[in-house]
């Protein structure tokens, strides 16, 4: 395999989203309403694809881990401050674990990183962007997910979305 054709090598868009989004998106959501949602699952897509490109399962440089590239600090903000007053939630949630250490579960879980990184976007009040709403799903991506500090551009968003999630649901 040549380094090139490497480079471009991601995960199965449509087993990512069929085997694992939809289904722990679908496990949460009677107990969260309006966590399971055709939009919800393509900004999922998308944040995957602009985050790590379906390659990589821990930062380069960084702390965040997972191909949704969640930070270790927001996962335990998520657990303190937001499931705690959640008890149905919380439970769901725990639902999903195994034995391993929690950190370690956004790389090695892909149904609890997916789900944490859905939580990331839930405990805000925005409301998600239609599905095929791909530069308002960056803005969204932007303003919550990366954050207005964060070196991500809704741009980038929108060349992920287009390289790796678009024409792997189109084909």
């Amino acid at each position: 395999m040549r380094a090139a054709d490497a480079a471009r090598m991601t995960i199965n868009i449509k087993h990512l989203r069929d085997h694992v989004i939809v289904p722990a998106l679908q496990y949460v959501a009677p107990a969260a309403k309006g966590f399971y949602s055709p939009q919800a699952v393509m900004l999922l897509l998308g944040t995957m694809a602009v985050e790590s490109a379906g390659q990589h399962l821990v930062q380069l440089g960084g702390p965040a881990k997972g191909l949704w590239q969640i930070e270790p600090a927001t996962c335990d903000d998520i657990f303190g401050n937001y499931l705690a007053h959640r008890r149905d939630l919380n439970r769901r949630i725990e639902g999903l674990l195994t034995c391993r250490p929690l950190h370690e579960q956004l790389v090695t879980n892909l149904a609890f990183s997916a789900v944490m990184a859905r939580l990331v976007y839930y405990r805000r009040p925005d409301a998600l962007p239609a599905a095929s709403d791909i530069p308002a799903q960056a803005a969204l991506w932007k303003r919550v997910y990366n954050t207005p500090l964060g070196k991500g551009t809704p741009g980038k968003y929108i060349a992920a979305m287009r390289l790796h999630i678009t024409p792997a649901l189109e084909g």
